[in-house]
């Protein structure tokens, strides 16, 4: 499915409070663009130089209402692995096999702790979340938010339970409110729980909140583990 209209880019129903978000987004995601465009360099080349392949890798995830986009990441796998240990892995965890699982921090609903697939300068990426910068590109173009959800992949989508699917109410987000409360201690499930909350409690202080805490969050769990 396509990107988001050009109307649905600036305004999401009419909203004073989303006029104030898209712009938000738009103003600090292009500023963190300009301003990180040498790390993007240098990662990218670090990318190339420490696996075979493109620097970039673009995945298809759900967005809001069910809308289906591409996001940008630096890859951080070898190129062409097999996605079947993940996929196995999320859906133990999500038809309650292994309900208690800590989510890893990650990216869509989980990441595997010791995933084989991951290359070594990949592992370094994910550590810090510098894998996931090319989304500033995403949230630009008005497919992500700079914070919401995390956006899931298809199938994980057709997984979730109907109380867990008011996410899609809003744009996925590069962060948001389970990412700054407990992270990398949460379960899949407290994790989910807490999209939905957001979804309920949403409104620009709340995004402003959120975003003064990621980086200190991040930088706080990634020195003490």
């Amino acid at each position: 499915m396509s990107e988001l209209s050009p109307i649905e880019r600036w305004a999401d129903g009419g909203t004073s409070r989303a006029y104030g978000k898209r712009t938000l987004d738009l103003v600090a995601a292009s500023i963190a663009i300009v301003l990180l465009a040498p790390a993007f360099l240098l990662i990218a080349v670090l990318v190339a130089i420490s696996s075979p392949g493109p620097a970039l890798f673009r995945q298809v995830r759900v967005g809001r209402n069910g809308r289906e986009f591409r996001m940008w990441k630096f890859r951080t796998m070898d190129v062409n692995a097999d996605d079947e240990i993940h996929r196995r892995y999320v859906t133990a965890v999500l038809t309650g096999d292994q309900p208690h699982i800590p989510s890893s921090g990650g990216d869509g609903l989980q990441k595997l702790h010791h995933d084989p697939r991951v290359t070594t300068f990949g592992a370094f990426l994910r550590r810090w979340s510098l894998d996931e910068l090319p989304q500033l590109f995403n949230v630009v173009r008005g497919s992500m938010t700079l914070v919401g959800p995390r956006p899931v992949l298809p199938w994980e989508a057709d997984l979730l339970e109907a109380r867990h699917r008011r996410r899609f109410e809003v744009k996925p987000g590069m962060t948001g409110l389970w990412q700054v409360c407990g992270r990398s201690s949460l379960s899949m499930l407290e994790a989910l729980d807490l999209d939905v909350e957001y979804v309920e409690r949403r409104s620009f202080a709340l995004d402003l909140a959120i975003l003064i805490r990621t980086i200190p969050t991040v930088l706080w769990e990634r020195t003490a583990a």
